[in-house]
Protein backbone atom coordinates (compact mmCIF):
# COMPACT_ATOMS: atom_id res chain seq x y z
CA UNK A 1 0.00 0.00 0.00
CA UNK A 2 3.46 2.06 0.07
CA UNK A 3 2.46 3.69 -2.86
CA UNK A 4 -1.36 5.01 -2.46
CA UNK A 5 0.15 6.96 0.98
CA UNK A 6 2.84 8.24 -1.27
CA UNK A 7 0.69 9.47 -3.47
CA UNK A 8 -1.49 11.08 -1.02
CA UNK A 9 1.34 12.77 0.58
CA UNK A 10 2.30 14.47 -2.82
CA UNK A 11 -1.35 15.62 -3.30
CA UNK A 12 -1.21 17.14 0.26
CA UNK A 13 1.95 19.13 -0.68
CA UNK A 14 0.48 20.48 -4.04
CA UNK A 15 -3.19 21.19 -3.69
CA UNK A 16 -4.61 23.61 -1.16
CA UNK A 17 -6.41 23.89 1.95
CA UNK A 18 -9.54 23.45 3.40
CA UNK A 19 -10.55 24.03 7.15
CA UNK A 20 -10.34 23.04 10.55
CA UNK A 21 -10.00 24.84 13.81
CA UNK A 22 -9.12 23.87 17.06
CA UNK A 23 -9.70 25.55 20.58
CA UNK A 24 -8.28 24.46 23.79
CA UNK A 25 -9.96 23.55 26.91
CA UNK A 26 -12.89 25.21 27.26
CA UNK A 27 -16.71 24.13 28.15
CA UNK A 28 -18.78 23.52 25.25
CA UNK A 29 -21.76 25.67 24.88
CA UNK A 30 -25.39 23.90 25.22
CA UNK A 31 -23.89 20.88 25.95
CA UNK A 32 -23.23 20.57 29.46
CA UNK A 33 -19.71 19.22 29.50
CA UNK A 34 -16.60 20.25 31.76
CA UNK A 35 -14.37 20.47 29.37
CA UNK A 36 -11.07 20.96 31.30
CA UNK A 37 -8.49 18.51 32.12
CA UNK A 38 -5.04 18.00 30.54
CA UNK A 39 -4.61 14.22 29.19
CA UNK A 40 -7.55 13.32 31.56
CA UNK A 41 -10.31 10.68 29.94
CA UNK A 42 -13.09 11.96 31.65
CA UNK A 43 -12.54 15.28 30.20
CA UNK A 44 -15.12 15.44 26.95
CA UNK A 45 -13.68 16.64 23.28
CA UNK A 46 -16.19 18.62 21.80
CA UNK A 47 -16.65 19.08 17.80
CA UNK A 48 -18.26 22.25 15.70
CA UNK A 49 -19.09 21.80 12.25
CA UNK A 50 -21.88 23.45 9.64
CA UNK A 51 -21.79 20.20 8.31
CA UNK A 52 -25.10 18.00 8.42
CA UNK A 53 -25.97 14.94 9.20
CA UNK A 54 -28.57 13.47 6.17
CA UNK A 55 -28.92 9.73 7.70
CA UNK A 56 -27.28 7.42 10.62
CA UNK A 57 -28.22 4.34 8.47
CA UNK A 58 -25.03 4.01 6.42
CA UNK A 59 -27.33 2.82 3.80
CA UNK A 60 -29.28 6.11 3.37
CA UNK A 61 -26.14 8.72 2.65
CA UNK A 62 -23.28 9.28 1.74
CA UNK A 63 -21.98 12.76 2.36
CA UNK A 64 -18.97 13.78 4.64
CA UNK A 65 -21.33 15.22 7.51
CA UNK A 66 -22.69 11.53 8.20
CA UNK A 67 -19.28 9.81 7.34
CA UNK A 68 -18.08 11.66 10.71
CA UNK A 69 -20.58 10.60 12.87
CA UNK A 70 -20.50 7.29 11.15
CA UNK A 71 -16.57 6.40 11.99
CA UNK A 72 -17.18 7.56 15.53
CA UNK A 73 -20.62 4.74 16.02
CA UNK A 74 -19.80 2.29 13.75
CA UNK A 75 -17.17 -0.69 13.33
CA UNK A 76 -15.68 -1.55 10.04
CA UNK A 77 -14.01 -4.98 8.82
CA UNK A 78 -10.91 -3.02 8.31
CA UNK A 79 -10.35 0.50 8.89
CA UNK A 80 -7.43 2.88 8.20
CA UNK A 81 -5.04 3.51 11.59
CA UNK A 82 -5.16 6.98 12.70
CA UNK A 83 -3.12 9.53 10.37
CA UNK A 84 -2.78 6.34 7.55
CA UNK A 85 -4.47 6.00 4.45
CA UNK A 86 -4.01 2.47 4.01
CA UNK A 87 -6.48 -0.55 5.18
CA UNK A 88 -5.64 -2.67 8.51
CA UNK A 89 -7.46 -5.29 10.54
CA UNK A 90 -10.33 -3.91 12.73
CA UNK A 91 -13.12 -5.97 13.20
CA UNK A 92 -11.29 -8.57 10.93
CA UNK A 93 -8.52 -11.02 12.30
CA UNK A 94 -7.12 -11.60 8.68
CA UNK A 95 -8.64 -10.66 5.14
CA UNK A 96 -7.04 -12.09 1.58
CA UNK A 97 -8.16 -13.41 -1.49
CA UNK A 98 -8.02 -16.98 -1.10
CA UNK A 99 -9.00 -17.12 -4.82
CA UNK A 100 -8.86 -14.25 -7.91
CA UNK A 101 -12.57 -13.85 -7.24
CA UNK A 102 -13.06 -14.71 -3.21
CA UNK A 103 -12.13 -12.54 -0.66
CA UNK A 104 -12.05 -14.23 2.91
CA UNK A 105 -12.61 -12.28 6.25
CA UNK A 106 -11.85 -13.70 9.21
CA UNK A 107 -13.79 -11.83 12.43
CA UNK A 108 -12.37 -11.71 15.93
CA UNK A 109 -14.10 -13.68 18.27
CA UNK A 110 -16.79 -12.71 21.09
CA UNK A 111 -17.31 -9.40 19.23
CA UNK A 112 -20.56 -7.50 20.59
CA UNK A 113 -22.51 -4.80 19.72
CA UNK A 114 -23.19 -1.90 22.57
CA UNK A 115 -27.00 -3.20 23.08
CA UNK A 116 -25.14 -6.86 23.85
CA UNK A 117 -26.14 -8.54 20.69
CA UNK A 118 -23.55 -10.73 19.24
CA UNK A 119 -21.70 -9.58 16.64
CA UNK A 120 -20.92 -11.82 13.90
CA UNK A 121 -20.56 -12.98 10.24
CA UNK A 122 -24.64 -12.38 10.04
CA UNK A 123 -24.51 -8.80 10.55
CA UNK A 124 -21.39 -8.59 8.25
CA UNK A 125 -23.69 -10.37 5.19
CA UNK A 126 -26.89 -8.47 6.05
CA UNK A 127 -25.06 -4.86 6.11
CA UNK A 128 -23.31 -5.34 2.61
CA UNK A 129 -26.60 -7.34 1.35
CA UNK A 130 -29.06 -4.63 2.26
CA UNK A 131 -26.59 -1.75 1.01
CA UNK A 132 -27.10 -3.58 -2.56
CA UNK A 133 -31.02 -4.31 -2.00
CA UNK A 134 -31.91 -1.03 -0.42
CA UNK A 135 -29.44 0.90 -3.26
CA UNK A 136 -30.76 4.10 -2.29
CA UNK A 137 -29.80 7.26 -4.85
CA UNK A 138 -28.22 9.23 -1.63
CA UNK A 139 -26.70 6.14 -0.60
CA UNK A 140 -23.25 4.50 -1.35
CA UNK A 141 -24.07 1.31 -2.37
CA UNK A 142 -22.63 1.79 -6.22
CA UNK A 143 -19.20 1.51 -4.43
CA UNK A 144 -19.94 -1.90 -4.14
CA UNK A 145 -20.46 -2.41 -8.40
CA UNK A 146 -17.89 -5.61 -8.12
CA UNK A 147 -19.44 -7.79 -5.55
CA UNK A 148 -21.21 -10.46 -7.20
CA UNK A 149 -22.58 -11.80 -3.55
CA UNK A 150 -21.67 -12.32 -0.18
CA UNK A 151 -21.58 -15.54 1.64
CA UNK A 152 -21.12 -16.67 6.03
CA UNK A 153 -20.21 -20.37 5.93
CA UNK A 154 -19.86 -19.68 10.11
CA UNK A 155 -19.78 -17.02 12.79
CA UNK A 156 -16.62 -15.54 11.85
CA UNK A 157 -16.20 -16.14 8.36
CA UNK A 158 -17.38 -13.76 5.49
CA UNK A 159 -16.66 -14.74 1.82
CA UNK A 160 -17.21 -11.94 -0.82
CA UNK A 161 -17.21 -13.37 -4.65
CA UNK A 162 -16.52 -10.40 -6.28
CA UNK A 163 -17.09 -9.92 -9.98
CA UNK A 164 -13.41 -9.14 -11.30
CA UNK A 165 -10.80 -11.04 -10.19
CA UNK A 166 -7.67 -9.50 -8.03
CA UNK A 167 -9.94 -6.20 -7.22
CA UNK A 168 -6.99 -3.96 -6.12
CA UNK A 169 -9.10 -1.12 -4.82
CA UNK A 170 -11.45 -4.00 -2.17
CA UNK A 171 -9.91 -3.32 0.64
CA UNK A 172 -10.17 0.11 0.69
CA UNK A 173 -13.62 -0.22 -0.36
CA UNK A 174 -14.06 -1.79 3.10
CA UNK A 175 -12.85 1.23 4.89
CA UNK A 176 -15.06 3.63 2.82
CA UNK A 177 -18.86 4.86 3.87
CA UNK A 178 -20.01 1.00 1.99
CA UNK A 179 -18.39 -0.11 4.87
CA UNK A 180 -20.00 0.62 8.57
CA UNK A 181 -21.35 -2.91 9.78
CA UNK A 182 -24.72 -2.97 11.28
CA UNK A 183 -26.39 -4.99 13.65
CA UNK A 184 -28.95 -7.58 11.83
CA UNK A 185 -31.13 -7.40 14.85
CA UNK A 186 -32.11 -3.81 14.86
CA UNK A 187 -32.06 -2.61 11.05
CA UNK A 188 -34.70 -3.42 8.22
CA UNK A 189 -33.46 -5.56 5.63
CA UNK A 190 -35.15 -3.30 2.79
CA UNK A 191 -35.45 0.35 4.07
CA UNK A 192 -33.29 3.47 5.27
CA UNK A 193 -33.99 3.36 9.13
CA UNK A 194 -35.08 5.87 10.83
CA UNK A 195 -32.29 7.82 13.20
CA UNK A 196 -33.90 7.68 16.04
CA UNK A 197 -34.87 4.19 16.43
CA UNK A 198 -31.01 3.48 15.67
CA UNK A 199 -30.00 5.81 18.57
CA UNK A 200 -32.75 3.77 20.67
CA UNK A 201 -31.88 0.46 20.12
CA UNK A 202 -28.15 0.95 20.56
CA UNK A 203 -27.11 -0.37 17.44
CA UNK A 204 -23.48 0.92 17.89
CA UNK A 205 -20.03 -1.16 17.78
CA UNK A 206 -17.96 2.00 17.02
CA UNK A 207 -15.33 3.93 19.62
CA UNK A 208 -18.56 5.78 21.08
CA UNK A 209 -22.34 5.01 21.71
CA UNK A 210 -25.27 8.09 21.01
CA UNK A 211 -26.23 9.47 24.79
CA UNK A 212 -28.66 11.49 23.49
CA UNK A 213 -29.62 12.91 19.78
CA UNK A 214 -30.76 16.13 18.39
CA UNK A 215 -30.25 15.89 14.68
CA UNK A 216 -28.06 18.55 13.56
CA UNK A 217 -27.87 20.34 16.67
CA UNK A 218 -26.15 18.32 19.07
CA UNK A 219 -25.11 14.61 19.53
CA UNK A 220 -23.39 13.73 22.92
CA UNK A 221 -21.37 10.73 23.05
CA UNK A 222 -19.59 8.35 25.48
CA UNK A 223 -17.09 5.47 24.98
CA UNK A 224 -18.14 2.38 23.88
CA UNK A 225 -16.20 -0.44 26.21
CA UNK A 226 -17.33 -3.13 23.77
CA UNK A 227 -15.29 -1.72 21.08
CA UNK A 228 -12.63 -4.22 19.81
CA UNK A 229 -11.33 -2.58 16.40
CA UNK A 230 -7.96 -0.80 15.42
CA UNK A 231 -8.50 2.38 17.00
CA UNK A 232 -8.29 1.08 20.43
CA UNK A 233 -10.06 2.42 23.46
CA UNK A 234 -11.21 6.50 23.27
CA UNK A 235 -8.97 8.47 24.25
CA UNK A 236 -12.00 10.57 26.01
CA UNK A 237 -15.09 9.06 28.01
CA UNK A 238 -17.44 11.80 26.73
CA UNK A 239 -17.47 13.90 23.49
CA UNK A 240 -19.96 15.80 21.66
CA UNK A 241 -20.27 17.26 18.12
CA UNK A 242 -22.67 20.56 17.38
CA UNK A 243 -23.74 21.65 14.85
CA UNK A 244 -23.58 25.64 13.80
CA UNK A 245 -25.85 27.29 10.74
CA UNK A 246 -23.84 29.94 10.06
CA UNK A 247 -19.59 30.12 9.40
CA UNK A 248 -20.00 33.11 11.52
CA UNK A 249 -21.10 31.67 14.61
CA UNK A 250 -18.75 28.67 14.39
CA UNK A 251 -15.35 31.10 13.89
CA UNK A 252 -16.60 33.38 16.99
CA UNK A 253 -17.04 29.78 19.48
CA UNK A 254 -13.73 29.09 18.29
CA UNK A 255 -12.15 32.70 19.64
CA UNK A 256 -14.00 32.47 22.53
CA UNK A 257 -12.81 28.93 23.55
CA UNK A 258 -16.69 27.59 23.68
CA UNK A 259 -15.80 23.93 21.64
CA UNK A 260 -12.45 22.20 21.40
CA UNK A 261 -12.56 21.69 17.76
CA UNK A 262 -14.46 23.47 14.93
CA UNK A 263 -14.16 21.39 11.79
CA UNK A 264 -15.38 22.25 8.11
CA UNK A 265 -16.04 24.86 7.19
CA UNK A 266 -14.82 28.46 7.97
CA UNK A 267 -13.83 31.09 5.00
CA UNK A 268 -10.36 31.59 3.80
CA UNK A 269 -10.55 34.54 5.30
CA UNK A 270 -11.38 33.04 8.82
CA UNK A 271 -8.87 30.75 8.29
CA UNK A 272 -6.22 33.50 7.83
CA UNK A 273 -7.15 34.96 11.17
CA UNK A 274 -7.87 32.78 13.18
CA UNK A 275 -4.08 31.33 12.41
CA UNK A 276 -2.62 34.25 13.95
CA UNK A 277 -3.90 34.08 17.14
CA UNK A 278 -1.06 33.01 19.54
CA UNK A 279 -3.04 30.21 21.27
CA UNK A 280 -3.37 28.45 18.01
CA UNK A 281 -1.46 26.28 16.04
CA UNK A 282 -1.80 25.17 12.34
CA UNK A 283 -1.59 21.76 11.54
CA UNK A 284 -2.09 20.20 7.75
CA UNK A 285 -3.23 17.14 6.59
CA UNK A 286 -3.61 14.89 3.53
CA UNK A 287 -6.25 15.77 1.11
CA UNK A 288 -7.38 15.17 -2.32
CA UNK A 289 -11.21 17.07 -2.61
CA UNK A 290 -12.71 17.81 -5.84
CA UNK A 291 -15.87 20.38 -6.15
CA UNK A 292 -16.97 20.01 -9.86
CA UNK A 293 -20.36 20.58 -11.47
CA UNK A 294 -22.46 17.78 -12.60
CA UNK A 295 -24.44 17.50 -15.93
CA UNK A 296 -28.09 15.84 -15.83
CA UNK A 297 -27.88 14.17 -19.26
CA UNK A 298 -31.97 13.99 -19.42
CA UNK A 299 -32.24 17.42 -18.15
CA UNK A 300 -30.04 20.05 -19.05
CA UNK A 301 -29.98 21.83 -22.21
CA UNK A 302 -30.95 19.81 -24.90
CA UNK A 303 -30.82 16.81 -22.85
CA UNK A 304 -32.47 12.93 -23.38
CA UNK A 305 -35.77 13.84 -21.86
CA UNK A 306 -36.34 17.66 -22.80
CA UNK A 307 -38.39 18.68 -25.80
CA UNK A 308 -35.37 19.78 -28.10
CA UNK A 309 -33.50 16.63 -27.20
CA UNK A 310 -30.66 16.46 -29.40
CA UNK A 311 -27.25 14.52 -28.14
CA UNK A 312 -24.82 16.99 -30.28
CA UNK A 313 -26.30 19.96 -29.02
CA UNK A 314 -26.23 18.93 -25.33
CA UNK A 315 -22.45 17.77 -25.95
CA UNK A 316 -21.52 21.69 -27.06
CA UNK A 317 -23.40 23.22 -24.46
CA UNK A 318 -21.30 21.01 -21.79
CA UNK A 319 -17.87 21.77 -24.27
CA UNK A 320 -18.85 25.38 -24.55
CA UNK A 321 -18.86 26.15 -20.44
CA UNK A 322 -15.66 24.11 -20.49
CA UNK A 323 -14.25 26.56 -22.56
CA UNK A 324 -15.25 29.48 -20.62
CA UNK A 325 -14.80 28.40 -17.06
CA UNK A 326 -11.76 30.54 -15.53
CA UNK A 327 -10.52 28.05 -12.67
CA UNK A 328 -7.56 30.29 -11.67
CA UNK A 329 -9.86 33.18 -11.22
CA UNK A 330 -12.22 31.05 -8.51
CA UNK A 331 -8.91 29.68 -6.91
CA UNK A 332 -8.10 33.29 -5.94
CA UNK A 333 -10.46 35.60 -5.72
CA UNK A 334 -13.12 33.33 -3.97
CA UNK A 335 -10.47 31.11 -2.06
CA UNK A 336 -7.74 32.91 -1.56
CA UNK A 337 -5.27 29.87 -3.35
CA UNK A 338 -6.97 27.56 -0.38
CA UNK A 339 -7.73 25.74 -3.06
CA UNK A 340 -5.66 25.01 -6.96
CA UNK A 341 -7.39 24.59 -10.57
CA UNK A 342 -8.62 21.45 -11.26
CA UNK A 343 -8.07 20.09 -15.08
CA UNK A 344 -8.95 16.30 -14.92
CA UNK A 345 -11.16 14.28 -12.50
CA UNK A 346 -8.06 12.27 -10.81
CA UNK A 347 -6.32 15.23 -8.21
CA UNK A 348 -2.89 15.71 -9.18
CA UNK A 349 -0.40 13.85 -7.04
CA UNK A 350 -2.71 10.46 -7.38
CA UNK A 351 -0.95 8.04 -9.00
CA UNK A 352 -2.19 8.27 -13.13
CA UNK A 353 -3.49 11.94 -12.70
CA UNK A 354 -3.10 13.62 -16.28
CA UNK A 355 -4.77 16.74 -16.71
CA UNK A 356 -6.73 16.33 -20.35
CA UNK A 357 -9.21 19.14 -19.92
CA UNK A 358 -6.47 21.80 -19.67
CA UNK A 359 -5.62 20.20 -22.96
CA UNK A 360 -9.36 19.64 -24.94
CA UNK A 361 -11.06 22.79 -23.56
CA UNK A 362 -9.79 26.99 -23.12
CA UNK A 363 -6.04 27.54 -23.78
CA UNK A 364 -4.02 25.65 -21.86
CA UNK A 365 -6.41 26.27 -19.43
CA UNK A 366 -6.98 29.45 -19.47
CA UNK A 367 -10.90 30.25 -20.64
CA UNK A 368 -11.47 31.03 -24.47
CA UNK A 369 -14.42 32.10 -25.40
CA UNK A 370 -13.59 32.11 -29.36
CA UNK A 371 -13.63 28.22 -28.57
CA UNK A 372 -16.76 28.01 -27.01
CA UNK A 373 -18.88 30.05 -29.34
CA UNK A 374 -17.21 27.82 -32.03
CA UNK A 375 -18.43 24.79 -30.84
CA UNK A 376 -21.62 26.34 -30.03
CA UNK A 377 -22.15 27.44 -33.47
CA UNK A 378 -20.84 24.22 -35.05
CA UNK A 379 -23.69 22.57 -33.41
CA UNK A 380 -26.27 24.82 -34.23
CA UNK A 381 -27.28 25.78 -30.71
CA UNK A 382 -28.81 29.42 -30.57
CA UNK A 383 -27.44 31.61 -28.23
CA UNK A 384 -27.61 32.76 -25.36
CA UNK A 385 -28.04 29.11 -24.19
CA UNK A 386 -30.27 28.65 -21.28
CA UNK A 387 -28.78 27.07 -18.35
CA UNK A 388 -30.28 26.02 -14.97
CA UNK A 389 -27.23 25.64 -12.67
CA UNK A 390 -28.14 24.72 -8.58
CA UNK A 391 -25.28 25.15 -5.68
CA UNK A 392 -25.63 24.59 -2.13
CA UNK A 393 -24.62 27.41 0.38
CA UNK A 394 -24.17 25.85 3.37
CA UNK A 395 -22.72 21.91 3.04
CA UNK A 396 -19.60 22.80 0.68
CA UNK A 397 -18.93 25.86 2.75
CA UNK A 398 -19.96 29.50 2.80
CA UNK A 399 -18.06 30.79 0.02
CA UNK A 400 -19.93 28.78 -2.36
CA UNK A 401 -22.14 31.49 -3.12
CA UNK A 402 -19.41 33.99 -4.48
CA UNK A 403 -18.15 30.65 -6.36
CA UNK A 404 -21.43 30.49 -7.86
CA UNK A 405 -22.10 33.95 -9.08
CA UNK A 406 -18.09 34.31 -10.45
CA UNK A 407 -19.09 31.16 -12.42
CA UNK A 408 -22.50 32.57 -13.90
CA UNK A 409 -20.58 35.47 -14.63
CA UNK A 410 -17.97 33.61 -16.28
CA UNK A 411 -20.36 31.88 -18.82
CA UNK A 412 -22.39 35.06 -19.56
CA UNK A 413 -19.60 37.50 -20.20
CA UNK A 414 -19.56 37.04 -24.10
CA UNK A 415 -23.37 36.43 -24.13
CA UNK A 416 -23.15 32.63 -24.75
CA UNK A 417 -25.04 31.68 -22.06
CA UNK A 418 -28.61 32.78 -19.63
CA UNK A 419 -27.66 31.10 -16.57
CA UNK A 420 -30.15 30.56 -13.83
CA UNK A 421 -28.32 30.39 -10.86
CA UNK A 422 -30.16 29.14 -7.31
CA UNK A 423 -29.36 28.05 -4.18
CA UNK A 424 -30.71 25.36 -1.79
CA UNK A 425 -30.14 24.57 1.63
CA UNK A 426 -28.56 20.74 1.81
CA UNK A 427 -31.08 18.75 4.24
CA UNK A 428 -33.31 19.47 0.53
CA UNK A 429 -30.42 19.63 -1.99
CA UNK A 430 -29.12 16.31 -1.36
CA UNK A 431 -32.85 14.66 -2.27
CA UNK A 432 -33.81 16.68 -4.76
CA UNK A 433 -30.09 16.66 -7.38
CA UNK A 434 -30.64 13.87 -8.74
CA UNK A 435 -34.62 14.52 -10.02
CA UNK A 436 -34.96 18.44 -9.79
CA UNK A 437 -31.51 19.86 -11.32
CA UNK A 438 -29.91 20.11 -14.40
CA UNK A 439 -26.74 20.91 -13.94
CA UNK A 440 -25.58 21.51 -9.92
CA UNK A 441 -22.68 21.80 -7.82
CA UNK A 442 -21.29 18.83 -5.85
CA UNK A 443 -17.98 17.80 -3.82
CA UNK A 444 -15.90 14.97 -3.42
CA UNK A 445 -13.77 13.80 -0.74
CA UNK A 446 -12.23 11.01 -0.86
CA UNK A 447 -13.42 7.40 0.29
CA UNK A 448 -9.82 5.53 -0.16
CA UNK A 449 -6.51 6.77 -1.47
CA UNK A 450 -7.09 5.77 -5.21
CA UNK A 451 -7.15 7.24 -8.20
CA UNK A 452 -10.24 4.40 -8.94
CA UNK A 453 -12.37 6.15 -6.41
CA UNK A 454 -12.51 9.55 -8.25
CA UNK A 455 -13.66 7.01 -11.58
CA UNK A 456 -16.12 4.26 -10.66
CA UNK A 457 -18.18 6.53 -8.32
CA UNK A 458 -19.03 8.80 -11.07
CA UNK A 459 -19.09 7.20 -14.36
CA UNK A 460 -19.71 3.43 -14.31
CA UNK A 461 -23.27 2.57 -14.99
CA UNK A 462 -25.47 2.96 -12.22
CA UNK A 463 -23.07 5.69 -10.60
CA UNK A 464 -23.46 7.16 -7.62
CA UNK A 465 -24.27 10.54 -9.83
CA UNK A 466 -27.26 9.07 -11.22
CA UNK A 467 -27.03 11.60 -13.99
CA UNK A 468 -27.82 9.22 -16.57
CA UNK A 469 -23.95 8.92 -17.97
CA UNK A 470 -23.65 5.83 -19.53
CA UNK A 471 -20.59 5.00 -21.85
CA UNK A 472 -20.22 1.06 -21.94
CA UNK A 473 -16.34 1.75 -23.16
CA UNK A 474 -15.70 3.66 -19.82
CA UNK A 475 -17.75 1.37 -17.81
CA UNK A 476 -15.60 -1.51 -19.33
CA UNK A 477 -12.31 -0.27 -18.62
CA UNK A 478 -13.52 0.86 -15.51
CA UNK A 479 -13.97 -2.40 -14.52
CA UNK A 480 -11.15 -3.90 -15.98
CA UNK A 481 -8.52 -1.48 -14.12
CA UNK A 482 -9.65 -3.01 -10.87
CA UNK A 483 -8.30 -6.50 -11.49
CA UNK A 484 -4.66 -5.41 -13.38
CA UNK A 485 -2.08 -6.29 -10.93
CA UNK A 486 0.59 -4.75 -12.85
CA UNK A 487 1.18 -1.23 -12.02
CA UNK A 488 2.16 0.19 -15.16
CA UNK A 489 -0.93 -1.08 -17.02
CA UNK A 490 -3.54 0.19 -14.74
CA UNK A 491 -2.05 3.41 -14.38
CA UNK A 492 -1.83 3.45 -18.69
CA UNK A 493 -5.85 2.74 -17.98
CA UNK A 494 -6.38 5.17 -15.26
CA UNK A 495 -5.10 8.01 -17.36
CA UNK A 496 -7.09 6.25 -20.25
CA UNK A 497 -10.15 6.53 -18.92
CA UNK A 498 -9.49 10.40 -17.66
CA UNK A 499 -9.07 11.14 -21.35
CA UNK A 500 -11.91 9.66 -22.33
CA UNK A 501 -14.89 11.10 -19.66
CA UNK A 502 -13.29 14.72 -20.24
CA UNK A 503 -14.01 14.16 -24.21
CA UNK A 504 -17.67 12.85 -22.56
CA UNK A 505 -17.61 15.90 -19.92
CA UNK A 506 -20.75 14.60 -17.74
CA UNK A 507 -19.12 16.19 -15.25
CA UNK A 508 -17.22 19.66 -15.15
CA UNK A 509 -13.94 19.68 -12.74
CA UNK A 510 -13.37 23.00 -11.39
CA UNK A 511 -11.28 23.07 -8.04
CA UNK A 512 -8.91 20.34 -5.94
CA UNK A 513 -8.22 21.24 -2.28
CA UNK A 514 -6.87 19.42 0.69
CA UNK A 515 -7.20 19.89 5.18
CA UNK A 516 -5.37 22.09 7.44
CA UNK A 517 -5.90 21.99 11.24
CA UNK A 518 -6.12 24.90 13.53
CA UNK A 519 -5.41 23.33 17.01
CA UNK A 520 -5.34 25.02 20.60
CA UNK A 521 -1.83 24.19 22.37
CA UNK A 522 -3.40 21.27 24.88
CA UNK A 523 -5.07 19.22 21.91
CA UNK A 524 -3.17 16.55 21.32
CA UNK A 525 -3.42 14.01 18.44
CA UNK A 526 -4.71 16.66 15.80
CA UNK A 527 -2.70 15.23 13.10
CA UNK A 528 -3.95 11.92 13.45
CA UNK A 529 -7.58 12.97 13.11
CA UNK A 530 -6.82 13.71 9.31
CA UNK A 531 -6.31 10.95 7.29
CA UNK A 532 -6.96 9.66 3.65
CA UNK A 533 -10.97 10.17 4.01
CA UNK A 534 -11.20 12.94 5.80
CA UNK A 535 -12.29 10.12 9.35
CA UNK A 536 -12.36 12.62 11.66
CA UNK A 537 -11.95 10.54 15.16
CA UNK A 538 -13.18 12.08 17.92
CA UNK A 539 -11.86 9.18 19.79
CA UNK A 540 -8.38 10.18 19.03
CA UNK A 541 -8.19 13.30 20.23
CA UNK A 542 -7.12 14.23 24.09
CA UNK A 543 -6.40 17.18 26.20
Amino acid sequence: MTRKKNGLRLAAAVVGISALALTGCTQAADSGNDGGGNGDASAPITLGTTDKVTSLDPAGSYDNGSFMVMNQIYPFLLNSEPGSPDPSMSLAESAEFTTPTEYTVKLKSGLKWANGHDLDSKDVKFTFDRQLKIADPNGPSSLLGNVESIEAPDATTVVFKLKVANDQTFPQVLTSPVGPIVDDEVFSADKVMDDQEIVEAKAFGGQYVIDSYNKNNLISFSANESYQGVLGPAANDKAAIKYYADANNLKLEVQEGKIDVAWRSLTPTDIEDLGKDENLVVHKGPGGELRYIVFNFDSMSYGAKTDDADEAKSLAVRQAAAHLVDREAIAKNVYKDTYTPAYSYVPQGFTGAIEPLKDLYGTDGKPDAAKAKKVLEDAGVETPVKLALQYNPDHYGPNSGDEYALVEKQLEADGLFDVDLKSTEWVTYQKQRVSDYPAYQLGWFPDYSDADNYLSPFFAKDNFLSNNYDNPEVDKLISEQRGMTDAAERTKAIEELQTMVAEDLSTLPLLQGAQVAIAGKDVKDVDKTLDASFKFRLGVLSK
